[in-house]
């Protein structure tokens, strides 16, 4: 039987970043989007063009970096949007404007303010627009979940009728249940005249943990994109997890008429990318990429699995890229086995400079650690783009602690802050503590730790510890991330790290977050 494609369109750049202190740089935005388009995405959504400079720029430098998957722009169904989109997006190779209006009572009464009729044309209009500028374009009905069955077929066919391509339909309060999502999509198809000239398409938020579910039963529905994130990341409580689709798509296909273009030795990689990058540690038993995923405890299932791996294994664990193609370094590796595993991993220093000081701080890990695994070289890199970068406040000199039982941990620190070396020690209730409070001495930030997390990047007593800080000032949130093989170290480049966020004036994003 041929099997009809599902389009993949990743939204972990837009949809993703919009969650508290996950945004991105753009060098990061492109790093993952390299690694998106290594696992075969059909569509990356990298960014709201309108919402901010940096967004922009963001979403030209990913246009500039993509070959082989089309790169979108959210826009909101207005003419400075859309034309903001097409010029962010005017350098890629293969691009698509994303434009979406509300269509359920609530939102068109008292967000938007408009009647029905209004809403209409503003769609037609905006549709009629993007075709100026790209044939790919998309219209999705903001909560439509929530919207009239009647108003959404009348929008639709006119956005079809004005060249869009793709509709989607999403649930964006996380509001829907499987069997009525799924009933939605089938009952549009259906009713729609014109239905037959572009792909349906949902997007799903979590905020009932049914996203995966609700999108998985539009395709069953004839939906034939799901737009998805790494790791399900997103607002709130996130979005459909692109590891969870593809694979449940992939294993049950005596339930799935579709089939995807994903290479999906490439999830992991691209899961533990995504999570260095925005701070965001994947929960040991998160399906597919968690840690336990594949692990097994009890006895019974360990005799099983031995005897026979499908006793209680659905899916290989090489499918989706444990412990696929690992190359590990370590203190004799030279240059070109250094440089070539970036490559791989699709790592692009873009100066000689860069490179030597990479390599420098890789051989001062190997020093310390005897084998260097591909999550070590991503938190590597992520530590050395954030140094690299200007306007950073503060650094990290030296630090010393000390800790033993029965007196307080005192930490002594020297910071470089504006060019100039400042010292400060404090006592704390243990060496992070203490690391903090040193901190904060110099800082004075008076900003709130609203999260501190600490998770391994590899195995074994000499991994690297990856820490997660995240702070609260004035209403704004930031994740500061760290990376080092002592603990105390690590933490006190993740809380350095978000006080530099919050120091850095980055343009603010526009009002409306263009959540769909």
């Amino acid at each position: 039987m041929n099997k009809e494609k599902l389009v993949i369109f990743d939204t972990t750049m837009r949809d993703g970043e919009q969650s508290p202190g996950a945004s991105m740089t753009k060098a990061e935005k492109v790093r993952i989007a390299k690694a998106l388009e290594r696992m075969q995405v059909d569509v990356i959504e990298a960014g709201f063009a309108i919402a901010s400079q940096g967004d922009f720029e963001s979403i030209k430098a990913v246009a500039e970096a993509v070959t082989n998957s089309t790169v979108c722009s959210l826009a909101r169904a207005l003419e400075k949007d859309i034309e903001c989109a097409a010029d962010a997006l005017k350098n890629a190779k293969v691009s698509r404007i994303h434009t979406f209006i509300a269509t359920s009572p609530i939102h068109m009464q008292h967000k938007l303010k408009m009647q029905p009729d209004e809403v209409i044309a503003q769609a037609k209009k905006a549709v009629t627009l993007a075709r100026s500028f790209t044939d790919d374009v998309e219209f999705s009905c903001e909560d439509a979940g929530r919207s009239e069955i009647d108003f959404l077929c009348r929008v639709i066919e006119i956005a079809i009728r004005a060249g869009a391509k793709t509709i989607n339909i999403p649930d964006t309060v996380g509001y829907a249940m499987p069997e009525q999502f799924g009933l939605l999509i089938k009952t549009l198809i259906e009713r729609i005249p014109n239905s037959d000239q572009a792909i349906f398409s949902v997007h799903c938020h979590n905020d009932l943990g049914l996203a995966v579910a609700n999108s998985l039963s539009a395709v069953t529905n004839g939906a034939r994109q799901v737009e998805c994130t790494i790791n399900g990341l997103g607002e709130r409580a996130g979005n459909a997890a692109l590891e969870e689709i593809v694979m449940a798509v992939r294993t049950r296909p005596d339930i799935f008429s579709v089939h995807t273009n994903l290479n999906c030795q490439h999830i992991v990689p691209t899961s533990r990318l995504v999570s260095g990058i925005t701070g965001f540690a994947v929960q040991p038993n998160k399906a597919i990429v968690g840690a336990n995923a594949f692990a097994h405890e009890s006895g019974i299932h360990q005799d099983g699995v031995l005897k026979c791996r499908e006793t209680y294994e659905i899916m290989r664990a090489e499918e989706v890229g444990w412990h696929a193609n690992r190359m590990v370094l370590g203190k004799h590796s030279g240059r070109n086995a250094f440089k070539t595993r970036l490559n791989e991993l699709g790592i692009v220093l873009d100066s000689d400079e860069k490179f030597h000081d990479a390599f420098v701080r890789f051989k001062e890990l190997a020093d310390k650690k005897h084998e260097i695994f591909d999550e070590d070289l991503q938190a590597l890199i992520s530590d050395a783009q954030k140094r690299s970068e200007d306007g950073s406040h503060f650094k990290l000199e030296s630090l010393e602690v000390c800790s033993k039982t029965g007196v307080r941990p005192v930490a002594s620190l020297t910071l470089l802050a504006l060019g100039e070396n400042l010292s400060a020690k404090a006592e704390g209730s243990g060496p992070v503590d203490a690391a903090f409070k040193a901190i904060e001495i110099i800082a004075n930030s008076n900003a709130t730790l609203q999260l501190y997390s600490v998770n391994a990047i590899t195995e074994g007593t000499d991994s690297q510890g990856d820490v997660t800080v995240r702070l609260e000032k004035n209403g704004r949130i930031v994740n500061g991330s760290g990376a080092d093989t002592d603990i105390v170290i690590a933490s006190a480049k993740a809380y350095l790290d978000a006080l530099n966020l919050i120091y850095t004036n980055k343009p603010k994003r526009h009002p409306h977050n263009g959540n769909i």
